[in-house]
Order: structure tokens, then sequence, then C-alpha cells
């Protein structure tokens, strides 16, 4: 049985944009450990820079129209045939419907196995005392609370891990590798409808591929042709 921790990205998948940052439309700064909720019109290029290395971008998409519509790490799998994403990836709804497409990427691999890291999570993996810990969901939470947009936890589904190396072992097992990405490493998608992009940009303390550091990230939005 392949061993899908030894597989480093591949170098197909690597792909840098041709998108001039000075002509980007919105250009955002996220603090590290904060969440964010902000529209992506269909057509807008999306770049998310992993500024500092390996900080995971914890995302969640939802058609903007039609909130019931969101991101399925199911059906996105079965898609593409692959459990990591990168350029080419085409993220779907639960009803197999495109919600944007990964076209441009310097990190090469990114999860949507892993999940959000929460209370509950913060106590089986590590200790019952980091159940307190400010987790994404509760970052989710938040953000979805003080955007009032009909939008709450019913809502929340498996989310993708920007910047994030979880492997799978032979067993089928999921393992929380030292990250792949660096220093400005990106990723770009062109949303192919309008979608909310719901963000924590992850506070995880007690995992080491971000060396216990969370730190802030930036997202860049051109207009498209």
């Amino acid at each position: 049985m392949t061993d899908l921790t030894a597989i480093p990205p591949s170098p197909a998948a690597l792909v840098e944009s041709r998108l001039d940052p000075a002509r980007a439309v919105r250009r955002h700064r996220q603090a590290a450990g904060e969440p964010w909720l902000t529209e992506i019109r269909a057509g807008q290029i999306l770049r998310i820079v992993d500024l500092m290395g390996n900080q995971a971008v914890d995302v969640i998409f939802y058609d903007r129209h039609d909130p019931a519509e969101h991101y399925s790490a199911t059906e996105t799998l079965l898609a593409q045939g692959s459990l990591y994403l990168s350029t080419g990836s085409v993220l779907m709804s639960q009803t197999g419907q495109p919600l944007l497409t990964i076209v441009a990427d310097t990190c090469g691999r990114h999860d949507t196995l892993g999940g959000a890291c929460a209370a509950e999570s913060n106590t089986v993996r590590y200790a019952l005392q980091k159940k307190f810990m400010h987790s994404c969901r509760d970052n989710y939470l938040l953000a979805l609370a003080q955007a009032d947009v009909g939008l709450g936890k019913r809502d929340l589904v498996p989310n993708i891990n920007f910047f994030m190396n979880v492997p799978v072992t032979p067993e089928g097992g999921l393992t929380f590798a030292d990250g792949v990405s660096a220093p400005g490493k990106y990723v770009e998608l062109r949303a192919e409808r309008d979608v909310w992009m719901l963000v924590s940009n992850c506070p995880q303390l007690n995992n080491p591929c971000n060396a216990y550091d969370p730190t802030p990230v930036e997202f860049l939005v051109w207009d498209g042709a």
C-alpha cells in the first residue's frame, strides 16, 4: 500500500500567477488567529498569501445567493480523484456545482480532510485543559454572529486548510505533519459564482506545524477580465 505521508507535492501543481499585486482591487491583511467573512464575486481572482510560512488558513465557501449550497470536501475529492488540492482543483458544492477553481499555486498541497480545530478536538488531540483555548470553530461562529447574513452553527461544514499538510497513512489515518509551505507562498482561486468566504486564520497553539506561533496572512482580489 502506498505511504501517502511520503509523497511530496507534484511539481506540475506549482504554477505562478501573472497578476500584479499593484492592480488588485482589494488587499486585506488578516491578523493571526482571527476570523473574517467576506464576499468574492463571480469572475474575481482571490489570492491567499502565507506571509510567514506554514500558517493554516481554514476556509469554508458558500453560494452568496443560496448559502445552503456550500463547499463539500466529499464532492470535491470525488470530482478530482485526489486527496490534496492544488492547481486545477475545482472546489465543488454538495450538489456537485463548481464554486471556485484553483488557477495558481506556489505551495503545491492543501488539506481538505483534517477539519477545523475545536474545543472537542483540542481535548482529544492534546489535553483536557486545552478545551477552552481559542479555536477555528469558535472563530467561525463569531464571524457569522457578527455578520448576521443568515448563516449559523448548523451551516458549518468540513473546511479547506490552505497551506496545511495532513497526509494519509497507509492504514487510512491522518497525520498532522510539518508544513510544506514557506514565507510568501500563495494559492489563487477564480470564483465561478458569487460566494461568501468564511475564514479562520487558525489560532492553534498546540500543533508544531506552525512552530506553535500563528502568524498573519494576506488576501488580494482582482476583478475578472
